[in-house]
């Protein structure tokens, strides 16, 4: 019989990355700010089990923007996996990522943990979906590990969060979503996903719902219209018991590298 230790995980979300190095997204320089992320963290780093990466990866998808933070990665010693946001080229980014630290798995064995990593890419628009292959693997992996707790991860929030313009950009079939979680409510203990560049925790029927913050900027929760926050970029850490237990929190830089232009309204 196996004795599970504690699993480790960093969240690292929406980091907007650019081919320049000097690009920015409303006046952060997007590598800037990740660096500061990754340099908070790295305390953590050390005892982190694996880092997730859930999507908007790069600002223009460029293969040198998949490459540099492939290449940054690889400084931090600890597995990678990545799933695609709106604003990445899932193929430029397959291909700009083989080989390298950072791989894009649909299921990852982590300890006692199954971790489900889910494609929303929806091609042409900023909302995401889940198409039919997504859910078949989601439904085949949870089946597969019946005895495991589950974590699905995917970049678009699975249900609207209380901020009009934010969540016309939601997962545009949640409940087939729901619907499969729905029969598996042994096992799958959390939802994590990115693309809110918001702290968020809520719960439904018991399973976590696990929301982080961006890496550059940061939007105001509630908001009607677009609107920047000024909470600093940051990362979500989490420790997954072997009872499926989860533990979690956020962690914030103290303040942005750059001036924060609250009047800015979209990108």
């Amino acid at each position: 019989m196996h004795s599970y230790a504690i699993q480790r995980l960093l969240q690292i979300s929406d980091p907007h990355l650019f081919a320049d190095p000097e690009g920015d997204l409303l006046g952060q320089r997007t590598r800037l700010t990740l660096e500061r992320v990754l340099t908070l963290a790295q305390g953590r780093l050390d005892s982190t089990d694996r880092v997730l990466l859930t999507g908007d990866l790069s600002q223009d998808a460029s293969p040198a923007s998949y490459r540099y933070l492939a290449e940054r990665c690889e400084r931090l010693g600890v597995r990678c996996h990545a799933i695609p946001g709106n604003h990445d080229d899932p193929a430029e980014m397959a291909l700009s990522l083989v080989g390298g630290a950072i791989d894009l798995p649909s299921q990852v064995d982590c300890g006692p943990w199954n971790l489900v990593l889910l494609d929303s890419h929806l091609p042409g628009s900023e909302a995401g979906h889940l198409a039919g292959a997504q859910l078949a693997a989601l439904e085949n992996a949870l089946t597969a590990r019946p005895e495991s707790p589950a974590l699905v991860v995917l970049h678009h929030q699975p249900l609207p969060l209380g901020s009009p313009w934010l969540d016309e950009l939601v997962l545009d079939n949640g409940d087939d979503l729901f619907a499969i979680l729905d029969r598996y409510p042994r096992q799958v203990r959390g939802v994590l996903f990115g693309h809110i560049h918001q702290a968020y925790d809520g719960e439904r029927r018991g399973v976590a719902l696990l929301g982080a913050p961006s890496t550059c900027i940061q939007f105001l929760p509630g908001s009607l219209d677009f609107a920047l926050d000024t909470a600093t970029p940051g990362y979500r850490w989490l420790e997954l018991h072997p009872d499926g237990g989860i533990e979690t929190g956020i962690e914030r830089i103290t303040d942005y590298p750059e001036p924060l232009d609250l009047g800015r309204k979209g990108y």
